[in-house]
């Protein structure tokens, strides 16, 4: 049988973000360089795949550059006509397509402010990146399957990009070159257990769970999991998990938990202590063995990643997850129904 667009898309993801790497770092290092001092704090505007990209600029940025980073309101600035103040706001939009109304209208109004403004799409002609002062590439190539995985990490790795080229951080910049390696290793590993995830074919809903960098992880593949298999995936942060939702989990109850090694790994192996007393069907991602024999299904990371850039890598089992579930359903990976590759909004 041959690969779905999904399929061959999700393997092209190392050599997407190693192109990115290598075609737009001099941009970056320029427009960085222009944007250095020019404003106070960062506004991001987006939306779906592109708004979890957002959650993760809010924990990069801000721990590696020291920015304070915000996500837009769009309807303030379309349906109610009354945009905030940006004042002091470095003005970015993310968006795959470049062509949802609302984003574009972000972007318009900071540059009608006086704001720098800066897109990062995959399509550089775009209405929202005509918009712009300054434009970052994702480099992806077309991306055919409806559900966006390529355009998601390489979103992620433009964002890493960014904040080493914003905090002049070589050390960092070397961190980020070896991750397309790592993304293949991942993905090499992973293939071989996807027939495990025939377990979870009758499963209705469940829990994604991850916090820190990979709150952001949690967000993208509980949208994958309900785009590509019609599941009801609900998306939370550990300790939000813990202030009611974990009320819910029950004897078989699903649970996916992102938990790489970092700063909150003590966190998350202690609610996957909590999600066994509870009896819960655990599905764990993570690159640490103690936390793998833990699970009911193991989804293995590689070791010596590193947890800014962990996000970029922990996605990839979500990813193939989502895939499985939605062929062993005898769903379409590449066209869910109901859906639509550009999505515009106002």
């Amino acid at each position: 049988m041959s690969p779905t667009i999904l399929e061959q898309e999700i393997r092209e993801q190392p050599f997407v973000i190693q192109r990115l790497l290598d075609q737009e770092r001099q941009n970056v290092a320029r427009l960085t360089t222009e944007l250095r001092g020019k404003f106070d704090y960062v506004l991001i505007a987006a939306r779906g795949t592109s708004d979890n990209a957002a959650r993760y600029a809010q924990y990069v940025l801000g721990a590696h550059n020291q920015c304070q980073v915000a996500l837009a309101t769009p309807s303030l600035y379309t349906s109610y006509r009354q945009p905030p103040s940006l004042k002091g706001a470095l003005v970015v939009g993310i968006s795959q397509s470049g062509r949802s109304p609302d984003i574009v209208a972000v972007i318009e109004e900071g540059r009608r402010q006086g704001r720098p403004t800066l897109v990062i799409t995959n399509v550089p002609d775009s209405p929202l990146a005509q918009a712009a002062d300054y434009v970052i590439n994702l480099q992806a190539g077309s991306e055919k399957a409806v559900a966006a995985t390529k355009t998601y990490t390489a979103s992620l790795a433009a964002l890493a990009l960014t904040s080493c080229c914003l905090a002049n951080d070589d050390a960092a910049l070397a961190e980020l070159q070896r991750i397309p390696a790592l993304m293949q290793q991942t993905l090499d590993g992973l293939w071989p257990l996807l027939p495990r995830v025939e377990r979870y074919r009758y499963m209705d809903r469940c829990a994604v769970l991850g916090r820190g960098f990979n709150y952001a992880t949690a967000f993208e593949i509980s949208l994958k999991i309900k785009e590509l298999t019609r599941t009801v995936a609900e998306p939370y942060s550990s300790a939000d998990f813990l202030h009611g939702p974990v009320a819910m989990v029950q004897e078989g109850f699903p649970v996916m938990v992102v938990a790489p090694a970092g700063h909150v790994l003590d966190d998350m192996r202690s609610l996957t202590e909590r999600l066994i007393q509870l009896g819960a069907e655990r599905i764990l991602i993570s690159d640490q063995a103690e936390v793998l024999s833990q699970a009911h299904l193991a989804l293995p990371l590689p070791g010596g990643l590193p947890e800014w850039l962990s996000p970029v890598v922990a996605v990839l089992p979500g990813q193939l997850f989502g895939l499985a579930l939605a062929q062993a359903r005898g769903l379409s990976p590449d066209k869910p129904e109901g859906l639509s590759k550009v999505t515009e909004t106002w």
